[in-house]
């Protein structure tokens, strides 16, 4: 009995030793068994990466149709205004052309004095031996035609005592001068003396820098 126990005490004492057998497997050619492979992810992405640059584009390809049609309506109407608004420049610098005419006309008759004026203020201060034979309004200013009664020695000095009047005159201020533009004749039809004056128009003044 007790030989049995002994035995069976070193039986269980002794390691175990795993049989032999040979390992005839080839890892490399055996199959996958894995339950989800890599290349699943490695394609899932690839298709996410396309699938996300196809509606990006696609996006930016509707946007730019928007455009293009807005851009086209735009044109549209452009084309559509251009005549009246080419007529309607044309009529503009037509008006600005007529405009600048009528100030500048309205400027020379403001610049050039009344007449009807000029001649009740002569015919007030004539002297009684001068008579005016005629009147022209120049643009240099106003010619006075005179005829002057009395004596060849001493109707020279009438018509210049009454230049000197009108140079004087404040009523005449427009004109900066009063100067013979030939010199006295006799008139043998008349017997009287023939001067001349030119009452010159004072330059209008240097318009303001703005």
């Amino acid at each position: 009995m007790l030989s049995l126990l002994k035995k069976k005490s070193d039986a269980s004492a002794a390691p175990a030793v795993p049989s032999w057998h040979p390992n005839f497997r080839n890892f490399e050619k055996l199959p996958d068994t894995k339950v989800v492979r890599t290349a699943f992810f490695i394609n899932g992405a690839a298709i996410s990466v396309a699938l996300a640059l196809g509606i990006y584009f696609g996006l930016q390809e509707w946007r730019l149709r928007g455009v293009k049609s807005q851009i086209a309506e735009e044109q549209r109407k452009i084309d559509r205004d251009k005549r009246p608004s080419d007529q309607a420049v044309g009529l503009f610098k037509k008006f600005t052309a007529d405009e600048a005419r009528t100030h500048e006309v309205d400027a020379f008759i403001k610049s050039k004095p009344q007449v009807s004026a000029l001649l009740m203020r002569l015919g007030e201060t004539l002297p009684a031996n001068i008579a005016i034979d005629n009147v022209d309004l120049r643009e240099t200013g106003l010619l006075l035609r005179l005829s002057v009664r009395g004596a060849p020695e001493t109707a020279p000095g009438y018509a210049t005592a009454y230049r000197d009047q009108l140079a004087a005159d404040k009523a005449l201020a427009q004109f900066e001068d009063v100067i013979f533009t030939a010199t006295p004749t006799l008139n043998p039809t008349t017997g009287r003396i023939v001067v001349e004056f030119l009452l010159k128009t004072r330059p209008p003044a240097p318009a303001a820098k703005k």
